[in-house]
């Protein structure tokens, strides 16, 4: 195994978003606004801040508006500019992908995120890559996945960000069986298990939305085996290549919200304004307002 460099993010959105329906009915939950951005270019910006530089969609059928949305749209750049909309302009310029680093592939079938990454196969070829969960979204003074691949250069093989959560909810995550100090920023992994009863699991670190992944991935999630739901997992494949090759999470240092909750929905909202400058203030008071009312 040689370490390379990681020029390659996959971002698995063919799902269907059924915990936010029916927001989700019509139109795809990873262009739900968070502020002023859709949920997906939130992740795609933290890839772009971190160096990647192909960006492959896992889609499925009815997800053209993400296309649309990181395309060129000519018409509006021409009718900002003639208006002299220049914020606007470069916000919407902001967003777009130049072709040759947009690829789009199809996940037929609903078939679980092992089988959605599975999908990036060709695209990725003999490369690390990293994926990142467009329902997480990551607040961050340095983006996580940037956080993820400064500690990748020092390390080799394979990395997930993860969180402390609550024993209860082991049973929603993949979670960390570990190797060594728990307190520390970098952790070892020995074992993973996918969303074990809270009595059954090793730790209460789990995997939170980014991984840094080597093509030997492949090898294992081409047997397409059914594990936890009726799903092809992507922990159980991560799982087999512990031993084999090094595998490590990072506590991340940031603020991860579940934008396909709908609490965690509104709370990123919330949290986004109150970091907007020209927003804060009245947010601040408008929702003083709702708590007292």
């Amino acid at each position: 195994m040689t370490k390379k460099k990681i020029k390659k993010a996959v971002f698995p959105v063919a799902g269907l978003g059924t915990r936010i329906l029916p927001a989700t009915k019509a139109i795809p939950k990873e262009m739900l606004p968070c502020l002023d951005k859709p949920l997906i270019q939130h992740s795609v910006d933290e890839a772009r801040e971190a160096g990647i530089e192909q960006f492959i969609f896992v889609i499925s059928k009815g997800k053209s508006a993400i296309e649309d949305h990181f395309d060129v749209n000519k018409e509006l750049n021409q009718a900002l500019e003639s208006k002299s909309k220049h914020n606007a302009l470069k916000a919407v310029r902001d967003s777009e992908i130049p072709t040759g680093n947009l690829f789009f592939t199809r996940q037929a079938m609903p078939l679980g995120l092992g089988h959605a990454v599975w999908c990036a196969k060709n695209f990725i070829g003999n490369e690390p890559f990293a994926v990142l969960l467009p329902d997480d979204v990551m607040m961050c003074e340095t983006p996580c996945l940037k956080q993820m691949l400064d500690a990748y250069e020092e390390l080799e093989g394979n990395m997930v960000s993860v969180m402390e959560i609550p024993k209860d909810q082991t049973n929603k995550y993949g979670i960390l069986d570990i190797d060594g100090d728990s307190s520390k920023d970098i952790v070892k992994i020995k074992g993973l298990v996918e969303k074990p009863d809270p009595e059954k699991a090793p730790s209460c670190l789990s995997i939170v939305g980014r991984y840094i992944l080597q093509p030997e991935i492949f090898n294992h999630l081409e047997a397409k085996t059914v594990g936890t739901g009726g799903e092809i997992q992507l922990t159980d494949s991560m799982a087999k290549l512990i031993g084999q090759q090094p595998f490590h999470g990072l506590k991340f240092k940031g603020t991860r919200f579940d934008c396909g909750d709908r609490i965690g929905y509104i709370t990123a909202n919330l949290a986004f304004a109150l970091k907007d400058d020209e927003l804060s203030d009245e947010i601040r008071e408008n929702v003083k307002k709702l708590i007292l009312s």
